[in-house]
């Protein structure tokens, strides 16, 4: 069984793991099988259908390639540009109409839904849309915040 499980995988103690992973399943369906004396038929098959089900479930997260994907020497943005544009940013929420900021606030700095916001302020999730699309229209128009576009 163990030469069935390497042959299926490429590392030993993955077959190792593997087998036992068999041999669980075939211990929880003991009462189910009827023939006994092919059981050594059943934990190859339960061999085979873990492996396949593992490589189903496997996840390709990184692919090895010559050069690396992220682009050499970009410089760090300057600290204080940052405090600048979130200082812009702020003076240009506080003035928005209230019920626009507060929509604004929980929208994208509480980072609540639109329907939490909604519930939040007691009103329909269509008002908390269109109330921030104005929103961000207006922020988008803002003198002060131009430099950033």
């Amino acid at each position: 069984m163990l030469r069935t499980a390497r042959s299926l995988t490429s590392n030993p103690c993955d077959a190792e793991d593997l087998l036992q992973t068999a041999l669980t399943k075939t211990y929880v369906a003991w009462d189910r099988i009827e023939d006994h004396r092919a059981l050594d038929g059943y934990v190859r098959r339960a061999l085979l259908n873990t492996r396949t089900s593992q490589w189903r479930k496997r996840k390709v997260d990184e692919f090895a390639c010559e050069e690396l994907p992220e682009p050499a020497g970009q410089p760090e943005p300057d600290p204080a540009e940052q405090q600048v544009l979130h200082d812009a940013m702020w003076r240009a929420v506080m003035r928005l109409p209230d019920r626009q900021r507060a929509m604004v606030v929980l929208r994208y700095y509480e980072d609540l839904s639109e329907a939490q916001t909604a519930e939040v302020l007691g009103v329909s999730v269509g008002t908390v849309k269109s109330a921030v699309s104005r929103a961000l229209g207006k922020l988008r128009e803002d003198p002060e915040l131009s430099p950033v576009r």
